[in-house]
């Protein structure tokens, strides 16, 4: 299942028309990259939650059968949460094995490999967990596991000095069937705040598994042009973008630079026009975006059909009706 209700409010004001699934990394939407990893893992039947905008999803992605998967939609009037979004479509898992990951969560795991360590441990639930750094710790949800990867306890964003682990949950979940029976029906639940903590209580085994590769959870626009930047410098193992020109310069169909001036790595969307004169480098820039003579741009992306202003910008995202600067 892949959670895509939510509002994305972090990630305004990128957000007020686009749903977070929708924002595009690398020209791609970054649900699509999540079904790439699901796909490329042999997970093919796959529902996503809908609330806020949703049907730009469903009308992007349809059945799913153009990126090689079966897609079906809950679409909740009101939001029920991580967990309780998976409990109202509870049939749909038929009784197996299933993956939960978040539709913001921009991901390069080996999810073969997390099932193998969840059947070897005969765990109820899974969680994927990656080492950060001990200044880290305070962004993210902390697991505190054994060598054997049992969980026992969580800490919320803690101070480095008072951090008992430094494993962040990633948002990557695996779970048995019966996970299910631990949510009430028809009410907002969460995974973190509420199933979790109910899961350690009931002495249900519950583990972490040590991740390795790429994870970023597209919280904010820093986040964000991050997230573009390492796909760029092919950190997220995404696919390449088209043709590649140059090395790591890829072209998606026809692109007019005219004599701009390029440096790499940039990915250029199809359609879109650098006019002489400008200057793009370490960029993604959408299809049928314009970029006038003048424009320096660095460390940039430029989203689907914008007009670029004719400025210097370092570490921007140009979206319909707004410039961030992060």
């Amino acid at each position: 299942m892949i959670l895509a209700a939510g509002g994305g409010t972090r990630l305004h004001p990128l957000t007020f028309a686009t749903p977070k699934p929708m924002v595009p990394v690398l020209n791609r939407p970054v649900m699509a990259h999540i079904i790439g990893l699901l796909r490329r893992h042999e997970i093919t039947d796959i529902i996503a939650n809908l609330h806020h905008d949703g049907e730009q999803i469903a009308s992007y992605f349809g059945d799913g059968a153009r990126c090689g998967v079966s897609l079906e939609y809950s679409r909740e009037r009101e939001l029920l949460g991580t967990a309780g979004g998976v409990k109202n479509v509870a049939g749909f898992f038929r009784g197996e094995t299933f993956f939960v990951i978040g539709g913001d969560d921009l991901a390069d795991f080996d999810l073969g490999a997390m099932l193998a360590f969840h059947r070897r441990r005969r765990a109820l639930a899974t969680i994927a967990v990656l080492e950060v750094a001990p200044g880290q710790v305070s962004q993210y949800g902390i697991v505190v596991a054994n060598a054997r990867g049992r969980i026992h306890s969580f800490q919320e964003k803690p101070r480095p000095r008072d951090a008992r682990s430094r494993l962040a949950n990633t948002g990557v979940y695996l779970f048995e069937a019966e996970v299910i029976d631990h949510i009430p029906p028809r009410v907002f639940f969460d995974f973190g705040k509420q199933v979790f903590p109910l899961l350690l209580e009931r002495g249900v085994p519950f583990y972490a598994w040590r991740a390795a590769g790429y994870w970023k959870d597209i919280g904010g626009p820093r986040e964000y042009l991050e997230a573009n930047l390492d796909a760029l410098a092919g950190k997220a193992g995404l696919a390449a973008p088209g043709e590649e020109v140059s090395p790591r310069a890829w072209r998606e169909g026809k692109a007019h630079i005219e004599s701009a001036q390029i440096a790499a790595p940039v990915a250029l969307g199809e359609g879109c026009r650098l006019a002489a004169g400008c200057s793009v480098r370490r960029s993604v820039i959408g299809a049928r975006a314009r970029i006038p003579a003048g424009a320096r741009l660095d460390r940039c992306v430029v989203w689907e059909g914008v007009k670029v202003p004719a400025i210097e910008a370092r570490g921007a995202v140009f979206a319909p009706g707004c410039v961030v600067w992060v």
